[in-house]
C-alpha cells in the first residue's frame, strides 16, 4: 500500500504568490490534480516524484488576459490554444472577440472543450466575431451588432464568457462615429461582464479618410460609457487613437479613469512600443494585466498543412497593420516590463491575481490556495544583458529575462516546448 501523501512536490523554487502573500523558497504539493500545500519543507518522500526546481520562479498557473485562439475560424488570427497556452508555460488563456454569439458554440466545442489550455473568452460585440477585420471593416458596423442575442449569448455560458470585447478606433469612428462602442457597453451592461476596448488604429481609415474624427478626442468620448471593472487596452500602442495624443502626452482622462476604477492591459503583441511605454509609465499608466496579444500575424507561426480550402489569398498582405514583430511570448511581455523598470514582484500580479480578479475567478484562479487546481507555472529567471526589441524595431537591453521551464495544468506536467517561443539574444 501507498502511503505517500502527495503525487507531486515542486522543490525549492522561489513561490510568488501575490494573493496568499508568500515570496520565498518554497515547496509546493500536487495531490489528484490540486494545491495539496505549500510549506518551507516537505519531506520528498511524502511524494511519488519531487522535482527540484531550485533557481527557479514558480508562480500561479500564469493567465494570458489577451489571446486569439479561435483556430481556423479567425483566419491567420487564430494561433492554436495550447501553443500560447500550456506548451508556452501559460496555463489559461482569454480569447479576446474570436467567438461571437453566432460562433460561440464552435468555440467551445473545437477550442475550449478540446485544449489542455484553460481556455475562455470575452464575447465579440460583432456578430462575425474576430474575422480579419483589417480586411472587411464594414462588417464592423452597427448593423453587425445584434444586443439582444450577445447578451443571451453571454448570459447562458458564463462559464465560458467571461467578458465583452469591443473597439475604440479611428477606422470605425471614421465610418460609423460611436454608435458601436455605445451598443458594445449597453450588452456588457445588460450581461453584467466587463468589456474590454481597444484602443489604436487597427481596420485603416475609408476611402473618404478620417471623415471630421479626431483620433485625439476618442478616449475622452468612451471613457464615460464605461464603468469600475472595464479595460482599456494597448496603453504603449504607437498608432493613432491610444494614450497618447499628438503632442505626445497622455491623455489627461486617463489618470482619472483608472482612479475611477478603470483597469488597464497592455495587448502587447504589435500594440507596443516602447517609446510609448517610457512617456506614459511616469505618467502613473501602470497596467492591472498583461496579456500577450499574440496572433498569426504578429508571431512567427511554423508552417503547418492547412485544410483544404483555407483561404490563403491574403497571408502575403503587407498592408495590414500588424507587421514587425517576430517571436514573442507572456514570459517575453514581462521581461519588457521589468526592462522598463517595473519590479518581478508588480509584473507577477498582472499574470496571476489580477487577471484572476479581471475575469471574477479570485476564488478558483490566480493563485496557489490548498484545494485549488495545480494551475502553477514554473520560470526561468536569467540574469545577464539581453536584448528585447518591440515592433517599431526600437531594441532596449535587459538585465533579466524570464522563460519558461513548464507548467502544471490541473496537476499535469507540459514541457515549455512550443515553436512560437522567442529565443535569448544576448546584448
Amino acid at each position: 500500500m501507498d502511503n505517500r501523501r502527495y503525487d507531486l512536490v515542486l522543490r525549492g523554487g522561489r513561490v510568488i504568490c501575490p494573493a496568499s502573500g508568500i515570496d520565498g523558497i518554497r515547496d509546493v504539493a500536487v495531490k489528484d490534480g490540486r494545491i495539496a500545500a505549500v510549506e518551507e519543507a516537505i519531506l520528498p518522500s511524502a511524494a511519488a516524484e519531487v522535482v527540484d526546481v531550485s533557481g527557479k520562479l514558480v508562480l500561479p498557473g500564469m493567465i494570458d488576459t489577451h489571446a486569439h485562439v479561435y483556430q481556423y475560424v479567425t483566419g491567420r488570427f487564430g494561433l492554436n490554444p495550447d501553443m500560447v497556452g500550456v506548451r508556452s508555460g501559460v496555463t489559461t488563456v482569454v480569447d479576446q472577440g474570436g467567438p461571437s454569439c453566432m460562433t460561440l458554440p464552435g468555440f467551445r466545442h473545437f477550442i475550449a472543450e478540446r485544449s489542455q489550455t484553460r481556455v475562455l473568452a470575452f464575447l465579440s460585440a460583432y456578430l462575425v466575431g474576430g474575422l480579419e477585420g483589417h480586411f472587411y471593416p464594414n462588417l464592423y458596423s452597427p448593423d453587425g451588432v445584434d444586443i439582444d442575442a450577445t447578451v443571451k449569448s453571454a448570459v447562458e455560458n458564463r462559464d465560458l464568457v467571461r467578458g465583452i470585447k469591443g473597439h475604440a478606433e479611428i477606422g470605425g469612428f471614421a465610418r460609423w462615429g460611436i454608435k458601436v462602442m455605445e451598443m458594445a457597453a449597453e450588452i456588457s451592461r445588460r450581461a453584467d461582464l466587463p468589456l474590454y476596448v481597444h484602443f489604436g488604429q487597427l481596420w485603416g481609415l475609408p476611402e473618404s479618410g478620417a471623415n471630421g474624427e479626431d483620433a485625439d478626442t476618442i478616449m475622452e468620448r468612451v471613457i464615460p460609457l464605461l464603468r469600475p471593472g472595464d479595460v482599456l487596452a494597448h496603453p504603449f500602442t504607437r498608432h493613432p487613437g491610444g494614450f497618447i495624443n499628438e503632442e505626445g502626452e497622455v491623455h489627461h482622462i486617463i489618470r482619472a479613469a483608472m482612479d475611477a476604477g478603470l483597469k488597464v492591459d497592455v495587448g502587447h503583441g504589435s500594440h507596443f512600443s516602447y517609446r510609448v511605454a517610457r512617456a506614459s509609465l511616469p505618467a502613473g499608466v501602470i497596467p492591472y494585466t498583461l496579456g500577450a496579444d499574440m496572433h498569426g500575424y504578429n508571431t512567427e507561426v511554423p508552417e503547418a498543412p492547412q485544410p483544404a480550402g483555407t483561404p490563403d489569398e491574403h497571408h502575403d498582405d503587407e498592408n495590414h497593420p500588424f507587421l514587425g514583430q517576430a517571436r514573442f511570448s507572456l514570459t517575453q511581455a514581462m521581461s519588457s516590463m521589468m526592462a522598463l523598470g517595473i519590479p518581478l514582484e508588480q509584473v507577477v500580479p498582472m499574470v496571476t491575481s489580477h487577471p484572476a480578479a479581471m475575469l471574477r475567478m479570485s476564488d478558483q484562479l490566480g493563485a496557489l490556495t490548498v484545494g485549488f487546481a495545480a494551475d502553477v507555472s514554473v520560470l526561468h529567471d536569467d540574469r545577464g544583458r539581453f536584448l528585447l526589441r518591440d515592433n517599431e524595431d526600437t531594441k532596449v537591453v535587459a538585465e533579466r529575462l524570464l522563460r519558461p521551464a513548464f507548467c502544471l495544468r490541473a496537476g499535469k506536467r507540459f514541457e515549455a516546448d512550443s515553436p512560437i517561443l522567442p529565443q535569448a539574444i544576448a546584448a
